[in-house]
């Protein structure tokens, strides 16, 4: 057996960053709370876009989404852009990805296919004759929807006919299946839920890779706890609303916020002023909702995180069967946070909170990484692609921006003094930077006077926007330089300078 560590990456998708039973006593999840104690929990990782495509391309590549060109929800992640599996391949690494990809859109062009979008999205036969590397992932089994989204379809549709589970198109929406009536229940049957399939397909990864005594890179992908709020039973009743406690608006607070703030916590709000592609943007609309609904989606949402960390319990297992924990480096995160009523406010959207851009990190290996450990050292997600090849022993490539956080997992001082998160959904209304030091967070609009400063040391509920108070223009300035350092220093270097001219 090689000496080079095995990479476990398993990630959920849109799970505020205390929603583990070690953080939050509400909840039950007593997997992550094991993975924990043996390795370190990092309280302050943060994701560099609060959207799925775009952070999900900068952990395969490194690079932050101005710079792979998967900048928003509904582009793609050209298959041109080198990735970290590309790399493992290339020294031996056997690579996998089980469960959610979302580098492509559900539509495609003539110049921009994708292989996520319909009709294909839904030809089982296609994808079970697909046998092709997916950036840089010699294996994938994947699927698309959340919940009963009507996007069901590739391996884990093929994977459900398999398993006996026919009449599966009853528990989904049309055009695919048949059910438009769910809330909160999800009446598919647990046994053939889609983290059922990424377990049981994970493991079977983990057997063969120590079977053939090879060195690995498995991502096991998860789909929950993303909204809609599905869980089949008794998962949807796990947690009574009364035992929740659900956070809200203060009072005041958005009066001193850009103006698509406030207008979340209108009954209709126009934003047809900041649609200047013409398509949607997430989280532009009303964010009311009814005390009781607002609680129950939480006890579900609660009840869809303690269902993942059962299945997260069953691919730690496995690794521990197959003989594989001690030479294996697990990391468990999110691709972005998620809001359930702070701010008054639901999901996601251009909405720079902690709830949304900070995420939940744990990482374990033994020997290596402390454990029982709690760090509040500044991680980003656009880190992982750099740390995974400095973890095998691999030079980090200079078209990464990212910096590997091998020492600081290993207990050492924080390889980053700040974290930057980007998120553009339009030209210009939606184009936002943030950058987040120690102490405070600054966010600045293209071309908008508006802006947001928050000291989260003083106000770690981010509910006192200082950016038009004057006793602190002269820490927006030079927060402002920051920024403007930071981007600089983020841009990537992909070979060294060789002569003087």
């Amino acid at each position: 057996m090689t000496d080079r560590p095995n990479i476990l990456l398993i990630t959920s998708d849109q799970q505020h960053w205390s929603t583990m039973g070690c953080v939050n006593a509400q909840i039950q999840t007593p997997n992550l709370d094991r993975l924990a104690v043996q390795g370190t929990r990092f309280d302050r990782a943060y994701c560099p876009n609060p959207t799925c495509t775009p952070t999900r391309a900068s952990i395969i590549t490194g690079k932050y989404p101005s710079q792979h060109g998967a900048w928003s929800l509904g582009t793609k992640l050209l298959e041109s852009e080198r990735t970290v599996g590309d790399d493992l391949r290339d020294v031996g690494y056997r690579t996998s990805l089980v469960g959610k990809a979302h580098f492509q859109p559900l539509a495609g062009t003539t110049e921009f296919p994708s292989l996520e979008s319909y009709p294909i999205l839904q030809d089982l036969d296609f994808w079970r004759r697909f046998d092709e590397p997916f950036y840089g992932f010699d294996t994938v089994r994947l699927a698309r929807n959340h919940a009963d989204e009507a996007h069901v379809g590739q391996h884990y549709a093929i994977w459900m006919e398999e398993q006996g589970y026919t009449d599966w198109r009853s528990a989904y929406k049309p055009p695919t299946g048949t059910n438009t009536t769910q809330k909160h229940r999800w009446e598919i049957p647990e046994e053939y839920h889609y983290n059922t399939w990424i377990a049981q397909e994970s493991e079977k990864q983990l057997a063969a890779y120590a079977a053939a005594d090879e060195p690995f890179f498995l991502w096991s992908s998860f789909f929950d706890p993303h909204p809609p709020y599905l869980a089949p039973e008794p998962w949807d009743s796990m947690y009574e609303p009364g035992s929740i406690s659900v956070p809200g608006l203060s009072a005041g607070e958005h009066e001193r916020n850009p103006p698509h703030f406030a207008m979340t916590q209108q009954v209709k709000p126009d934003f047809s002023a900041w649609r200047e592609s013409g398509f949607g943007i997430h989280g532009m609309q009303s964010h009311l909702r009814a005390p009781e609904q607002m609680v129950k989606d939480v006890a579900v949402y609660y009840g869809m995180v303690s269902l993942l960390d059962k299945y997260i319990g069953r691919i730690l297992d496995r690794l521990d069967a197959v003989g594989l924990a001690d030479n294996t480096l697990v990391v468990f995160t999110s691709d972005h946070g998620h809001l359930f009523g702070q701010h008054g406010m639901c999901a996601k959207g251009p909405f720079h909170y902690e709830d949304l851009i900070r995420v939940p990190f744990v990482a374990r290996w033994p020997g290596r990484i402390p454990s029982g450990t709690v760090s509040d050292a500044l991680l980003s997600l656009v880190d992982l692609a750099p740390s995974f090849l400095d973890a095998v022993g691999e030079p980090v490539p200079g078209r990464m921006s990212g910096v590997s956080q091998l020492d600081t997992w290993a207990g050492g001082d924080s390889a980053r003094e700040h974290v930057l998160v980007e998120n553009r959904h339009e030209p210009t209304t939606i184009h936002v930077k943030t950058y987040v030091d120690e102490r405070y967070k600054l966010t600045l609009y293209y071309r908008q006077e508006y802006g947001e400063l928050f000291d989260l040391r003083a106000d770690p509920g981010e509910t006192d926007n200082l950016w038009n108070d004057p006793a602190h223009d002269a820490l927006k300035n030079e927060l402002t330089r920051s920024l403007l350092f930071a981007e600089m220093g983020k841009e990537p270097l992909p070979m060294p300078r060789i002569a003087g001219a």
